[in-house]
């Protein structure tokens, strides 16, 4: 086998992989994908998933960064068996404090001559790009100094960067995800290994960091595919044996056309926990973005993606964001729950005015709204009138496609009908159907028109649950009280 095709690395089990994040800022669906697919390979085959935080770039560390990505993972139950907070035999897991096992590994390439002080000052290097691209051309930095240079680089005293001393030639190499890739050796030119300010860049601490942790698969996302000649460039210089690499498609935003970014939808994931959206139902959308296990399945639980999860099938082409989909599988969640479940989890959702609700008629209220939740956000709205009474809205009426065709009066009338019916029934749930359904023979009314208009008396909601249910629980005190306040209401409009 020839110096440039590089060999699919073969590994032992048990597998490793890491979640190699900077804390510049959130992480959002993108890099949370990258760590979930890393976990799920690690958790498979009962081998280990590591979280090494990659400091280096301290110029654009944001505060706070580093809980939230801890945060982050917690909450979707993407644990690590190593790394920040829980340590592991190959501590530190932070960059910043690897900085001299970064420096005797330089000092090794500086030894065999594949790195040098870069002697070069920024407004010269400045002055290169700008040469570069006058002639069109893209500026590939190489140990190509002109003659009024000294022959040979300053020694390196770590007050200039240090460069990687290059060996441009071409690659192929096999990716567990894109298949067999190629690139030439205008790929490679001498990158900086590490900064005048004392810190490694990414593209050799990264390196550093995987053979030293024996990180067996490294995932990363399609912006480093263009990188990876540099860094098979570097492995051999280091006479590294590298680790099978995986490239992951980016994330589009919902039309497909451009990487998901900020402005498209790529919030903090925390956020999206604020929501109340389940971790299980963000983990699921996550899995299947970009992912499918062959069949025409969509709702996976942990263990089920665990079991089937396999980086061939990945797909090859970018995975699109969308959030209606992830609000289905929500909601989806939302219905598998138990009552106990879901009560739990409903915690801090509840309307102000169900704070001292007795904890069995919140439950009993769950039991009714939960297969119209799409998230627990959604309990304000379907639950608030169970707890106070609502603020009537007559525009909710006349903006009804059915009721909005009807006089005001004729309304009214129906109203009266209602109640008078309603109080001589039982109000209990099956008592209730049986009188809404007489109700319905006595008015001659279809069920769009009746019911409708004594579920907004009632609740003044755009949605309530199944209408004889939703009136057993308010009970023939509050419902008879809303709809005499309504038959009032209704005809201060006549």
């Amino acid at each position: 086998m020839s110096k440039n095709q590089i060999p699919s690395t073969k590994y032992h089990l048990p597998i490793r992989t890491r979640f190699a994040p900077s804390p510049t800022g959130f992480v959002h669906v993108g890099a949370i994908r990258t760590a979930l697919f890393s976990w799920l390979m690690a958790q498979k085959d009962n081998g280990v998933f590591i979280l090494r935080i990659e400091d280096t770039d301290k110029i654009r560390e944001v505060e706070g960064s580093l809980k939230q990505i801890e945060d982050s993972l917690r909450w979707l139950g993407i644990n690590w068996q190593e790394g920040i907070d829980i340590g592991g035999p190959n501590a530190p897991y932070l960059q910043s404090e690897r900085l001299d096992i970064y420096k005797d590994w330089a000092n090794k390439l500086i030894n065999s001559g594949r790195a040098y002080a870069d002697p070069y000052t920024k407004e010269q290097l400045d002055k290169f790009r700008d040469e570069a691209k006058t002639q069109k051309i893209p500026f590939m930095y190489r140990d190509n100094r002109p003659d009024s240079l000294e022959s040979e680089p300053p020694v390196w005293d770590g007050s200039q960067p240090l460069r990687f001393k290059s060996d441009p030639i071409s690659y192929k190499w096999t990716d567990a995800v894109m298949g067999e890739l190629s690139t030439g050796p205008d790929a490679i030119d001498d990158f900086i290994i590490i900064k005048s300010d004392g810190y490694p860049t990414y593209n050799f601490c990264h390196i550093i960091d995987d053979m030293m942790m024996k990180v067996t698969h490294v995932l990363r996302s399609q912006e480093f595919i263009s990188s990876t000649p540099k860094f098979l460039n570097l492995y051999e210089a280091l006479q590294i044996e590298h680790p099978i690499l995986a490239t992951l498609p980016f994330v589009m935003s919902i039309d497909g056309q451009k990487k998901l970014g900020k402005r498209d939808g790529a919030k903090d994931i925390l956020e999206y926990k604020k929501e109340g959206f389940l971790p299980e139902a963000m983990v699921n959308f996550l899995a299947t973005l970009g992912w499918n296990d062959g069949t025409e399945q969509e709702i996976f639980s942990v263990s089920e993606l665990i079991e089937k999860f396999s980086l061939t099938r990945v797909q090859k082409s970018p995975a699109r964001f969308d959030e209606k989909r992830l609000l289905w599988l929500n909601g989806q969640w939302i219905r598998r729950l138990s009552i106990d479940e879901l009560s739990d989890r409903a915690g801090d959702f509840w309307p102000e005015s169900a704070n001292d609700a007795p904890d069995q008629l919140r439950r009993q209220i769950l039991t009714l709204v939960q297969d119209r939740l799409k998230t627990l956000s959604d309990l304000p709205t379907l639950t608030s009138y169970f707890f106070k009474d609502p603020t009537p809205d007559w525009n909710m009426v006349k903006s009804d496609k059915q009721l909005g065709k009807m006089a005001t009066n004729d309304i009214v009338e129906l109203l009266k009908k209602s109640l008078v019916t309603l109080t001589e029934c039982s109000f209990e749930a099956e008592s209730l159907q049986q009188t809404l359904n007489s109700l319905l023979s006595s008015t001659d009314q279809k069920p769009a028109v009746l019911f409708s208009i004594i579920r907004l008396s009632v609740s003044w909601s755009p949605f309530s649950p199944a209408l004889n249910e939703t009136l057993a629980v308010l009970g023939k005190e509050v419902v008879t009280k809303r709809l005499q306040f309504a038959i009032d209401f209704g005809s201060q409009k006549i």
